[in-house]
């Protein structure tokens, strides 16, 4: 993490950061970090940080077995600026790949991230598919200009967040006991 002191929006120093440009600091944002954005605050901050996660949680693990196994004939994966790694299908359209639709805005989110940032970094414009392989569900997701004030909001919440010398307060949430993080969280 480097010291964020400085006064431009956090979208437009991404932007300078990504494209190379001479911006005083660097600030990335990854899709995992736009997903914790909307999951837990908190959480992010303690990912920012480098505080490892419980490997062996069993949501974790689910998580993991479901996106490495999940059309995996149809897909590829690409991995730009070593900021973002995204799942291409064989027509062009960037997959998610997530176990359960119970939070479909953060996997969604992170989503219309990597369509964001390939659009305004790299020059190219996809749609995307969100899609939850145990149930049988696939939802198309497109950038849309409500969608890219979404994902620049969060951006600029993110920014917040890491730069912030304190964690957010830990707030109870249904699914806190499944957290990776739960043992930690709640006993800082």
């Amino acid at each position: 993490m480097s010291d964020h002191s400085i006064e431009a929006d956090p979208v437009d120093l991404l932007l300078r950061s990504a494209r190379d440009e001479a911006a005083a600091e660097g600030f990335h944002v990854t899709g995992v970090m736009m997903q914790y954005y909307e999951v837990c605050k908190r959480e992010l901050w303690f990912a920012d940080r480098n505080l490892e996660i419980d490997r062996d949680n069993a949501s974790v693990v689910r998580g993991t077995q479901v996106d490495e196994s999940a059309y995996e004939e149809k897909r590829r994966n690409v991995s730009i600026d070593g900021t973002i790694a995204i799942d291409v299908l064989d027509d062009g359209r960037v997959m998610e790949v997530k176990p359960s639709s119970t939070l479909v805005d953060p996997a969604k989110l992170q989503l219309l991230y990597y369509l964001w940032y390939l659009k305004h970094v790299v020059g190219v414009e996809r749609d995307g598919v969100l899609a939850h392989p145990t149930e049988r569900k696939r939802e198309p997701v497109e950038l849309t200009t409500e969608n890219e004030e979404w994902v620049e909001d969060a951006i600029r919440g993110v920014y917040d967040i890491v730069t912030s010398d304190s964690p957010p307060s830990a707030e109870e949430k249904p699914f806190c006991e499944a957290c990776a993080y739960h043992d930690f969280c709640w006993s800082c």
